[in-house]
């Protein structure tokens, strides 16, 4: 399965405005899409579709995510979201 670790980019990590964004990204995919905190392999990794999954992961800025899913589009895509600052836009 294609994956993608990244740093969480955005300035107070996946709270609601960027989990929205990513959650809505996520959505134009028909291919499962999750993402897991890379350094709590113990934490359920959660489905990229779903804002409050994204939220309930805590992950802060500068946290690193893994992005998977059988889709590689998928990935990079939802992957470079995560990256970016979307509190900036």
């Amino acid at each position: 399965m294609p994956s993608k670790k990244v740093v969480v980019g955005s300035a107070v990590g996946l709270h609601a405005r960027p989990a929205a964004i990513i959650a809505e990204a996520a959505g134009e995919f028909d291919d499962e899409i999750l993402i897991g905190l890379v350094n709590d392999p113990d934490e359920e990794p959660a489905d990229a579709s779903s804002s409050l999954l994204i939220m309930a992961l805590g992950a802060e800025k500068g946290t690193e995510v893994e992005v998977s899913s059988e889709n590689a589009d998928a990935v990079e895509k939802i992957a470079a979201l995560v990256e970016k600052d979307l509190d900036a836009e």
